[in-house]
């Protein structure tokens, strides 16, 4: 409940930041329901016209299902929004719409909103890691794993089947099941999200006919899957990101260097609700999608932010360590490289108090 409390409130701040944010940090009501309607009813309409395509070409539909994809992912940062309380200014409209996104989206509402909480009060402590995070071992834990378990974290990390496995375990299978640690709301959340899924599904195989349904589902589902792991991963998995022990762990700090800023096109923002804009997110989750950007062009503290794009993230990919010399994230090929190093550093201080011993 604490970490709940603490997504509903704005996080502390310097004061030229807070002054900066503060008129960005309220939500619009007309901008939210012209938002509601700009994304409902595509989403609806694309699904009606790509059963209807199903009769003439699959080539038809599978266009129109990357295009629903999108309006999914944009249905996400609904949820998102109303999970950090600030695209209404009632909880309870929060929690309602945020609610019907989540059956949309695969997502149990009260389990995600808690689950993102902690991702928040965590993001760059190296103390508390596994908060809604993408798992990170440092440099030192890595080479000190037993041979099959480095094996384990190369496998987990290896691209392929994080784009592949990945966003299919983790924003559809995963969510099904409770955590160990869901409390009663959060258990109720993932229950009645799975009874309104298979009401939906059963209710549109009936309509539709299970082929045509899956026909439709899964492209849309998958594509709109692997875009939101993509983003969600060089959202924070970075070269010059933030990873502090938590005695040195600064708030933030770690919003505006462990956060990038994702710039994309502006069909890419619409799209993704400027969720690129993680960075000025990150510092204050109150501030409503529509906002993001305009409040990133309000302080210059903003603009320090790693800037990353679809053509260079990519290569983020290759970096699964965090090393705490460094302070940068490195790829499995630099710690043969690193190890030889420091071995060999630590035989010349060996030699050099060798000498200075014989000298005395």
């Amino acid at each position: 409940m604490q970490l709940d409390r603490t997504l509903q409130r704005a996080p502390s701040t310097t004061p030229g930041l807070r002054t900066a944010v503060a008129p960005y940090q309220r939500a619009d009501l007309r901008r939210s329901i012209w938002q509601l309607v700009n994304t409902f009813v595509p989403y609806i309409v694309l699904w009606y016209l790509m059963y209807r395509s199903l009769t003439y070409s699959y080539a038809i539909t599978l266009p129109l299902a990357l295009l629903a994809g999108g309006f999914m992912i944009r249905i996400f940062i609904i949820l998102h929004d109303c999970g950090h309380g600030s695209f209404f200014a009632s909880q309870t409209a929060n929690n309602i719409v945020g609610s019907i996104c989540g059956v949309l989206t695969f997502t149990p509402y009260f389990q995600w909103r808690h689950d993102h909480a902690v991702h928040h009060a965590t993001a760059g402590d190296l103390d508390r890691r596994g908060g809604g995070d993408v798992y990170t071992l440092t440099v030192s834990e890595y080479l000190r794993l037993k041979p099959l378990d480095r094996f384990k974290y190369r496998t987990f990390r290896h691209p392929l089947l994080m784009l592949t496995v990945g966003p299919v375990w983790a924003f559809v299978l995963s969510q099904r099941m409770c955590l160990p640690h869901s409390k009663p709301r959060e258990r109720y959340s993932v229950y009645g999200t799975n009874l309104a899924l298979l009401v939906l599904m059963v209710g549109l195989s009936l309509l539709m006919g299970v082929g045509p349904y899956l026909l439709i589902l899964v492209p849309v589902t998958l594509f709109a899957s692997i875009v939101a792991l993509w983003l969600f991963y060089c959202q924070h998995q970075f070269e010059g990101t933030y990873w502090a022990r938590h005695a040195e762990w600064d708030y933030e700090t770690a919003a505006l260097h462990g956060s990038s800023y994702f710039r994309m096109s502006r069909v890419g923002q619409w799209f993704t609700g400027n969720i690129g804009f993680h960075h000025v997110h990150h510092l204050n989750p109150r501030v409503p999608n529509y906002y993001l950007e305009a409040c990133h062009n309000a302080h210059p503290r903003f603009q320090e932010a790693t800037t990353v794009t679809f053509g260079t993230s990519w290569r983020f990919f290759t970096l699964k360590l965090w090393d705490e010399e460094r302070q940068r994230l490195v790829g499995l090929r630099e710690i043969a490289a690193v190890s030889s190093a420091r071995e060999q550093s630590r035989d010349a201080d060996t030699v050099a108090l060798v000498k200075g011993l014989e000298n005395r």
